[in-house]
C-alpha cells in the first residue's frame, strides 16, 4: 500500500461554519482539493441531502463517526452507512469513565466486540476513534495495547495521532505498532495539551511526517481534523491540505 495516500477532513472540523451555510462550505472544500469526507452525527444537511452533494462534487465519503450502536440507535447507525454508501463506520467516542480500570477496560471491549459482530450481520465493519484517555498507563501498560489484546482484529481503529501524543506517548511508534489495523490516520497539530487552540498542520509540535512515514504501508487515508483551532478554521483547513500535498505527504485533487 505504497506511494501517497489521499487526504480527506473530518467535516466537525468546519461544524460551526456548515452549520450557517452547509453547501457552501462543502464546496469550498471540494475546491481546496480534498479527496474526501468524513461525516459526523448530526451533520447539518439531511443524510441524503449530504450524500447528494458530496456525490455532486466528487468527494469521497471514507468512513463516517456514529454513536455507540447500542439497542436504542443501531438501525440509524446502519442507515448512515447506508446513506452513505459506506462498508464501515467508527465509535467517535466513549468517556474517560470507560477506561479506569483493567476490569472496565475489558468490558469495554467486550460491548465493541458485540456491536462489530452486529454491525458484519449488517455488513459494517466497525472501528474505534480515539482520545488521549486511552494512553494513560494502567498496570505498567499503555490502555491501548490492554485494548488490542481484548478487541477483536475486526475492529480497526481510527488514530488520533495527536491525541496519541497528548496521552504521553510517541505517534509514530503507536502507529507503527497498529499496523494495518490502523487504517484511517486523524492528522492535527497544535501545543499537545489536552485544552489547547489547535494550529494548521505544520504550525504545531506535531511529527507529521513522521507519522505519514510510519503509516505508508498500512494508512489507507490521511484525514485532517482539528477540533478548535487558534485561527480561522477554515483558513486552517486549507493551510492543512497545502501542507500535506505541497510536502508530497498526501495526494489531493489539486
Amino acid at each position: 500500500m505504497s506511494g501517497m495516500k489521499p487526504v480527506a477532513l473530518q467535516l466537525y472540523s468546519l461544524r460551526e461554519a456548515l452549520a450557517e451555510d452547509f453547501e457552501g462550505i462543502v464546496r469550498q472544500v471540494a475546491d481546496m482539493g480534498y479527496v474526501g469526507v468524513e461525516p459526523y452525527g448530526g451533520m447539518p444537511g439531511g443524510l441524503e441531502g449530504s450524500a447528494a452533494l458530496f456525490k455532486a462534487l466528487g468527494l469521497q465519503v471514507l468512513n463516517s463517526h456514529v454513536p455507540f450502536p447500542d439497542d436504542d440507535n443501531a438501525d440509524a447507525v446502519y442507515s448512515i452507512a447506508e446513506a452513505y454508501g459506506l462498508d464501515r463506520v467508527c465509535v467517535a467516542y466513549l468517556p474517560p469513565t470507560e477506561f479506569e480500570t483493567l476490569d472496565m477496560i475489558k468490558r469495554t471491549c467486550e460491548r465493541l466486540n458485540e456491536a462489530a459482530q452486529r454491525a458484519s450481520a449488517n455488513g459494517l465493519r466497525l472501528g474505534y476513534h480515539n482520545h488521549w484517555w486511552e494512553f494513560k498507563q494502567l498496570n505498567g501498560a499503555a490502555t491501548l495495547d490492554l485494548m488490542l489484546d481484548e478487541l477483536d482484529e475486526s475492529v480497526f481503529l481510527e488514530l488520533d495521532t495527536y491525541w496519541v501524543q497528548v496521552g504521553g506517548l510517541d505517534a509514530v511508534e503507536v502507529v507503527r505498532q497498529a499496523g494495518a489495523r490502523a487504517p484511517l490516520i486523524h492528522l492535527k497539530d497544535g501545543p499537545l495539551s489536552p485544552d489547547g487552540d489547535m494550529t494548521a498542520l505544520g504550525g504545531g509540535r506535531m511529527d507529521v511526517p513522521g507519522i505519514v512515514a510510519a503509516a505508508a504501508d498500512t494508512a489507507e487515508w490521511h484525514i485532517v481534523e482539528l477540533d478548535r483551532c487558534a485561527t480561522d478554521m477554515l483558513e486552517a483547513v486549507r493551510e492543512s491540505y497545502d501542507y500535506l500535498t505541497a510536502n508530497g505527504l498526501a495526494r489531493g485533487n489539486k
